[in-house]
């Protein structure tokens, strides 16, 4: 019974993620079909606009980090104890990211 509810679970998520998906390509759709009615000088305030809400999502993504307690020091830490032999790729871990 645990199986079918953790199977439950992980299906409603990845519907979740699917749908998520689906409406992000549907936006980036509709966006690239009005960037290409837009004069030089309107896309480049586009450009500038997109920037800096990327910088502003990462500033916030940065400070959320920040919050954790003990984390600059545990990533101090672990630098020094481990040699770069035995680190790995993150891509290899969460391929899902």
């Amino acid at each position: 019974m645990e199986d079918t509810i953790k199977t439950t679970e992980n299906d409603t998520q990845e519907n979740t993620e699917a749908i998520a998906l689906a409406e992000a390509i549907e936006m980036q759709e509709k966006i690239n079909h009005s960037l290409k009615q837009l004069s030089l000088e309107r896309l480049q305030v586009v450009a500038d606009f997109v920037a800096y809400l990327a910088d502003k999502e990462s500033e916030e993504a940065t400070e959320e980090l920040l919050k954790i307690p003990g984390l600059l020091e545990k990533i101090k830490k672990n630098r020094e104890t481990t040699s770069k032999a035995h680190l790995v790729n993150w891509r290899a871990i969460r391929s899902d990211v």
